[in-house]
């Protein structure tokens, strides 16, 4: 019988990680990163934070939006599933700075802002779509499978974009809506569960 290497995947490993060197050119994560921090006008956020003179400091809208975009793009639409890949997935890890931004804290992020995001988002993913960056496989987005094949899908006439334009805009915002009913259900199923313990 053939004798093997053994392994084990019951095992912790301290790793050393250059997180920049995750967000690999030509991917999506990579592209999401880029456009967020290079091209992007970030500023419409900004007039909802007061905490120039006193108060906590604040995550940066550009963190929060890498994480919830990233997020959608797994088919991703809760807050807290969005803090728990903070903590465990790599390309979340270098999205985010290794910061573990409070569930509490994307979902009043997203509910605040969602104006402002799906306008941001539907520009990202129609530069990520031109640029061939969303892969050959589906993109999913509020659970709506929308193919990524930008060379048959996504070639047209101006009003041909424009009806696309409009279908990206739609399914942004109706992932935006899930997202915010599933922590108002994951909430609403939080303090029951507090309110059945103080009743024991």
């Amino acid at each position: 019988m053939p004798r093997f290497k053994h392994y084990n995947y019951d095992q912790d490993a301290m790793v050393v990680i250059n997180y920049q060197e995750q967000l690999q050119p030509g991917t999506f994560e990579h592209a999401v990163h880029y456009l967020i921090e290079h091209k992007l006008d970030l500023s419409v956020f900004h007039p909802k934070y007061r905490n120039e003179d006193t108060g906590r400091l604040a995550y940066d809208p550009a963190i929060l939006l890498k994480i919830i975009l990233f997020a959608y793009s797994k088919g991703i639409t809760s807050s807290r599933e969005m803090q728990w890949c903070c903590e465990t997935n790599i390309i979340f890890k270098a999205l985010s700075c290794d910061t573990v931004p409070h569930f509490t804290t994307l979902a009043k992020f997203v509910s605040s802002h969602a104006d402002e995001i799906e306008e941001l988002f539907e520009q990202i993913l129609l530069v990520c779509h031109e640029q061939g960056l969303l892969g050959n496989e589906l993109f999913a987005i509020d659970g709506c499978k929308m193919s990524s094949n930008a060379a048959k899908e996504w070639s047209g006439t101006f009003k041909e974009l424009g009806e696309k334009r409009d279908k990206l805009r739609r399914l942004i915002r109706h992932h935006l809506k899930e997202h915010y009913e599933k922590d108002e259900a994951e909430t609403e199923a939080e303090l029951d569960r507090d309110i059945r313990c103080q009743q024991r």
